[in-house]
């Protein structure tokens, strides 16, 4: 197999990622922020360059990298599926974060993204939107609802899970690059 060599702007890192699960929704320890300031609303027939801006801006700092290169197209096929739902997090009327729950056909609901822009994080907005994210899968029907984090999210990520009531269920190790200047 051809392995591409490194450059010396580039870095080998072990990332962990930890699978968690909720199999009912009397594990959620949920939190409800009384900040009148904050919303949270559907993003229906979002256009391609919000979804495209969401997930740059909120993936910056944690190497999201798979989606950067979707098409318009790609992206407007990807949030017809009726499986998917995309949410966006507004505070004093601006974008502060999304999450897009994704359904399964074995009944299970993926938190498949889930995050703050930077500007917006250490506010108590992640563990109100997390509460909200897992309630809307339950409420759409859900059997089980899961999600994966990594040691490439920001270090919340993980302990705002378990806060939540998520359970780990899986873990593995692999090796991503990334420059230097990241």
């Amino acid at each position: 197999m051809f392995q591409r060599a490194m450059d010396n702007n580039e870095k080998r890192i072990e990332v962990k990622q930890t699978s968690l699960e909720m199999l009912s929704p009397d594990e959620l320890n949920s939190y409800q922020s009384d900040d009148p300031r904050i919303s949270i609303q559907q993003a229906i027939n979002c256009p391609a360059s919000f979804f495209r801006y969401l997930y740059a801006e909120v993936g910056r700092e944690y190497h999201w990298v798979d989606r950067l290169s979707w098409t318009d197209d790609e992206i407007r096929d990807y949030l017809a599926d009726p499986g998917v739902s995309l949410w966006v997090i507004y505070y004093d009327g601006s974008p502060a974060g999304y999450f897009e729950l994704k359904k399964e056909e074995n009944g299970s609901t993926e938190l498949a993204y889930f995050g703050l822009l930077e500007e917006f994080i250490g506010r108590g907005l992640g563990k109100h939107l997390l509460s909200f994210a897992i309630e809307r899968a339950w409420s759409d029907g859900a059997h089980r609802v899961w999600v994966h984090t990594c040691t490439l999210d920001g270090p919340t990520a993980l302990p705002n899970y378990l806060k939540r009531g998520f359970k780990p269920f899986d873990e593995m190790t692999y090796f991503v690059t990334r420059s230097n200047e990241e």
